[in-house]
Formats: structure tokens, sequence, C-alpha cells
């Protein structure tokens, strides 16, 4: 049976595709390798204002309108609500916006091409036929093919949901970035700066993980462990009962897809992860309509071939493009920090007007927005980090040349 769209993989990039397709009133099925209503093993914060928007608060499970981060001993409150998405609440509502639309449970393995349709076959032999098809395997896809690169820059993270011997955070608190260093012994406090993400989830319950923003090689998850439990030890602070532990990785700078190919991307899949910060849950949420909607008109006169380049031309128009190269040279230059230079840096940033910080966070600044918020955090950072910045325009400028050309 051909269908208008089949989406592979049930993550929540597979099923806010997913949703916002079946809210299209298109002919949607999904293959998965396992049950699409099993739980989701990550955590994810998300601002509160970025669901509001959405009209999605209630999918939140924690809000902490006490945000603060430390780039000194200073404490900098930062004025804007933090949230921890509820994963089975967010899952649940992705799948009743689903509907009835078929999940079939299997392992993607070969696709093929015609005029008229695409066929993914799966390892056990099964077929599916679309029209379309959306690869949301994540950042190691099933299908979607990209250039290979050297140097890929990784998001780690150890976290712990524990009971402490006292409150290792203020009792009610988000700690968005915690980057003193203090405790680390001084061959520590020269490599790559790393810091402490923390909230208070109630009932004597603590979230607190250890960060590295990104790095090349990744920074071990038995490096950012030693860190935390000597951030612990410092501060005189046991660990009594640990309740889950979470290991986070994932890359921040992958190549863009090839836009020319047949299989369509989201996610990880369609290298969507900021690149500067990490985020995605909201840019998934944001964008799928968009995605959508696009496959929808184009689908009642185009081509298969065209259609998938109307679907990656709605998923990365040039504007946003622009953004996202805008995005890896501020990366590139993020890593060439050290520990110093990094606070003053979010110190500067964080002292520009609201709109300006939180739209460079969710990506929701036009170019010329975002350029304006780069110049005056410019204007605002001491001379170490402005040589810095000024050194990563000779090594990486060609990032910013791609930005231009887009």
């Amino acid at each position: 049976m051909m269908h208008d769209v089949l989406v592979v993989g049930s993550g929540p990039a597979g099923l806010a595709i997913a949703a916002a397709l079946c809210n299209q009133n298109l002919k949607v099925h999904g293959l998965t390798p396992t049950n699409p209503t099993a739980p989701w093993s990550s955590n994810y914060g998300i601002w509160v204002d970025e669901l509001e928007a959405l009209g999605l608060p209630d999918l939140l499970s924690h809000r902490w309108p006490d945000c603060v981060g430390y780039f000194s001993q200073r404490e900098r409150p930062l004025h804007r609500e933090y949230g921890f998405l509820d994963q089975a609440k967010l899952q649940q509502h992705l799948l009743q916006q689903c509907g009835s639309m078929t999940w079939h449970q299997g392992l993607a393995d070969t696709i093929e091409y015609t005029e008229n349709s695409s066929t993914v076959t799966t390892q056990s032999g099964e077929q599916f036929v679309a029209k379309l098809i959306i690869d949301a395997t994540g950042h190691e896809p099933a299908f979607v093919e990209r250039p290979t690169q050297d140097n890929v820059a990784y998001q780690a993270a150890y976290g712990v949901f524990a009971k402490f011997s006292k409150p290792p955070i203020q009792p009610g608190r988000c700690v968005l970035m915690d980057y003193r260093n203090e405790h680390l012994p001084p061959e520590e406090k020269s490599k790559s700066p790393t810091f402490l993400y923390a909230m208070d989830l109630g009932n004597d319950i603590y979230f607190l993980e250890e960060t590295s923003l990104a790095a090349h090689p990744a920074i071990p998850f038995e490096t950012l462990k030693d860190r935390l439990y000597q951030r612990l030890t410092a501060n005189q602070i046991e660990v009594l009962d640990i309740q889950c532990e979470e290991h986070c990785l994932f890359p921040m700078n992958l190549p863009l897809p090839d836009f020319k190919q047949r299989v369509v991307g989201f996610g990880g899949a369609a290298s969507m992860v900021h690149p500067a910060t990490g985020y995605m849950v909201g840019a998934l949420l944001r964008r799928a309509p968009i995605l959508a909607a696009a496959v929808a008109t184009a689908l009642q006169s185009s081509t298969p071939a065209q259609l998938s380049q109307v679907a990656w031309k709605a998923l990365w128009p040039s504007e946003r493009l622009r953004k996202h190269y805008i995005y890896s040279f501020g990366l590139e230059a993020l890593m060439r920090f050290d520990h110093p230079q990094l606070c003053n840096l979010f110190n500067a940033f964080f002292q520009l007007p609201r709109r300006q910080w939180s739209g460079f966070l969710a990506d929701s600044l036009s170019t010329p927005h975002l350029l304006t918020a780069m110049v005056n955090m410019f204007g605002r950072a001491p001379n170490s980090v402005r040589g810095c910045l000024i050194r990563t325009v000779g090594t990486d400028g060609y990032l910013l040349w791609e930005s231009l050309r887009s």
C-alpha cells in the first residue's frame, strides 16, 4: 500500500514530525525498532516561555522561576523561568496527535527509489512504500547521507538524581550553569572547562549534572563524574541515595546533510542541534509543523523527487542556513576559550537584553538581529574575549563566508 509519508524512528523527533504530518491529514505510517510508547531515557530542559508560545506549558514536570548562573563567585540571576519536560506527557501528547496512524516494529535496512515512490526494507524483509521517507533516527541516521568530518565536537554530561547530606544548591532553585572551579586541583583547571547544571526536584531530591558544553575529543564520563564528586566534596556534601544516573553524549557540529537526496531527515538526522548550545527539543516542536505544511502542499502537485527538495528547503531555508554557520563559528570560538575567558564571555552574554540572549539560545532571532546581539556582546566583553573571537575569524572565518553564501 502506498502511503504519503513513512517516518522512520519514534523518539522525540520521530513523534514530533509524525504528529505534525497527521495534523495535515496525510496518510502516515511509522517504522521503529521499539514500541513508540517505550519510555525515553533522556531528560529535557527547556525555557518555559518557549513552551508557552507553543501552548504547551502543561507538558512540564517542574518549573523554576528562580534560575541563576555562576560565572564568578558572584551569583547572576537570569530572570527567566526554566522547566523540565515531563517525558511521559510529551510522548503521550505527540502520540495522541498521531491519532490512528500505524506504527510498524522493525529495523530499517535498505532504501530504494523509483520515479513514483520510495521503498524501505527492514532486516526481516518487510517492505514499506511511500511518496516520501523521513528519517528521524538520530545522529547516526539509517539513511540520511552527510559529508564526513573530522574533529566533531561533543556535548557530554554525567548526572545523578539523588538525595544528599545537605542541599547541594539553594532549595527551590535551578542553576543553569555554575562554572566555579575552585574545588579543582591546578592541573585540572587548565583542562577543558565544565559546569554544574542542577535543580531541586522536590522531596529532598536534586538533579546534578557535570557538563562539558562542547569539546573535541569528548570529555570522558569518568572525568565528568570525578569533577562532580570533587565539587560535592569541596562543599562537604555526601551523596546518600542515587535514584538514577544519566550519561549524555551527542555531537554539536555534524555537517549538514546533502539536500539533494530523496530521503529527508528530521532532528539529529538533519543536524538540527543548535551548534552553540546543544538545544534541539524546542526546535523540533517549532519546526515540525512548518515541514509538515510544506510536505502537505507539495504532495498535491509534486513528484517524489520534487517533494523531497521542497521538504529540505522548508527545513533548511536560506535564513536558517545563514544562522547555522554563524552559530557554528560561535562554537569554534567557545572551544578555544580557557576557563577565565569562557566565564567572561558568559558574563557578557547574560548582560545582553533578555530578548537577545533568549533569542540566541532558541535560534529565534532573524539574521540581522542575531548579528546585532553578537556585536552587542562583543562590545561588552573584555579584551581577552575579543582577542580570541578575532583569532577565530582567522582560523574559522570560512564559516562566516558560508553564511554570506547561503
